[in-house]
């Protein structure tokens, strides 16, 4: 019984030190691998999830990832991918299939998926894959990138408004600015949070890159939302304090509803999407000159 006890002060003790560790260090326990993502015990039901976006109100500010939640990229990604793998011999020379893409490399930083693919190679080596893979992926993007439906009216919405916007991705800033240039929004974001900005191991899930939008725009994660396609996207967003909504098929919404998004939908055409949008943000206010935001940067 003795040693019993003398365990479980020892236990006590760590998990004493391992607390206080992470209040000094400011470290988020979701701040971890993506292979085992964080789950919510009791998830918004995503038909009701206009009353997480209700915890925004007044509205005050949208930060967007790219990939897979502005626009349909994936093909394009798993294409150039795929093409390289098979020519380095990866899975025996048999191509990747789509489900493996979403698995490993959907929402993470090429730096995630370079220690998921080949842990030992060199950073050098790294480097010159990513970049032979970035090429790839510009050229057959540009061949037929395409928005999520309703993107375009839900970002004049925003403008209307007067929010503040904000795009943060866990991918390269030249891949970034290229998506947005081919989608028409470069005038639209008044600040891009890319992947190589928040330093090393510190990209989505960790909240920092959507904690650095927040701060460049002078926003508040209590007045702000976050949209977002992926597991480890949602996990950031939620972790950096604001509601998330998820654009996920059917066979994607129960992970990105655990992983804690306060509402799902298919595509920004959604009725109860735009309810809780206009219930949360109030009155138009035409945003016909720059922001301070703007100016600023």
């Amino acid at each position: 019984m003795s040693r019993d006890r003398s365990a479980q002060t020892l236990t006590n003790q760590l998990s004493l030190i391992v607390n206080i560790i992470i209040a000094i260090k400011g470290i988020h326990p979701i701040c971890r691998s993506a292979e085992h993502p964080q789950e919510h015990s009791s998830p918004m039901d995503p038909k009701i999830g206009g009353n997480g976006i209700s915890r925004a109100a007044p509205l005050e500010a949208l930060l967007f990832d790219i990939d897979g939640t502005m626009c349909v990229s994936d093909p394009f990604h798993h294409r150039a991918f795929s093409e390289l793998l098979q020519n380095l011999g990866y899975n025996g020379g048999a191509p990747i299939t789509p489900e493996f893409g979403m698995a490993h490399m959907a929402g993470r930083s090429n730096e995630q998926i370079g220690r998921f693919l080949f842990p030992d190679w060199p950073q050098a080596r790294l480097d010159a894959f990513f970049a032979e893979k970035e090429a790839l992926f510009a050229r057959y993007a540009g061949e037929g990138l395409r928005e999520v439906p309703g993107l375009a009216e839900l970002c004049r919405w925003a403008r209307e408004r007067g929010l503040k916007r904000a795009a943060v991705t866990n991918a390269p800033r030249a891949n970034a600015e290229l998506m947005i240039g081919i989608l028409g929004l470069a005038d639209f974001f008044q600040l891009v949070v890319a992947g190589e900005d928040c330093g090393e191991g510190r990209s989505k899930p960790c909240p920092d890159p959507y904690l650095r939008a927040l701060d460049l725009l002078g926003a508040s994660a209590e007045r702000s939302l976050v949209f977002e396609d992926s597991v480890v996207g949602v996990q950031a967003g939620v972790a950096a304090g604001m509601p998330v909504v998820a654009v996920a098929s059917e066979s994607r919404e129960a992970k990105v509803v655990a992983a804690g998004a306060s509402m799902v939908v298919r595509d920004y055409r959604d009725a109860e999407l735009w309810a809780a949008l206009e219930a949360a943000a109030g009155a138009p206010k035409i945003d016909s000159e720059p922001s301070a935001v703007d100016a600023k940067l």
